[in-house]
């Protein structure tokens, strides 16, 4: 479980510099009032009135069609601290967190067992039924 919010949390946050940092523009097509395509990547499609407005414009100077482009700038500083940039304290607070933090994987020494590999002595009769030692 908590690898897959961790997982999910990194993949929120890389996506979510990922979408500050794009620009992109959006194309709009008019026709009157009308709203005839928007498009994002390529040229919004016309509505097959030019050749109209072409004629048209020897008439009049006003063409009913009209195309639109909104220009959405991404963020494009990404202010990246050097190590050296920061002051004592923050540097400390820094080196304290990751030295820390680095720490509290590392696994535990290997705990020395001295009679691991002793062998019991053979019992040849149960001593306490000998002797007639019971506890009570």
């Amino acid at each position: 479980m908590k690898q897959l919010l961790h997982k999910t949390f990194s993949t929120s946050l890389a996506l979510l510099v990922l979408a500050s940092t794009v620009s992109f523009t959006i194309e709009k097509h008019f026709c009157g009032d009308i709203l005839v395509d928007v498009s994002l990547f390529a040229d919004a499609q016309k509505c097959g009135m030019e050749a109209l407005e072409i004629e048209m414009s020897a008439i009049t100077k006003k063409m009913c069609c009209k195309d639109t482009v909104d220009f959405v700038q991404g963020q494009n500083e990404l202010s990246l601290e050097a190590f050296d940039n920061l002051n004592f304290e923050q540097q400390l607070l820094l080196s304290t967190f990751i030295y820390s933090y680095l720490n509290l994987f590392e696994g535990l020494p290997q705990q020395v067992i001295p009679h691991k590999d002793y062998s019991p002595p053979n019992l040849i009769s149960d001593i306490q039924i000998l002797d007639q030692v019971f506890i009570i």
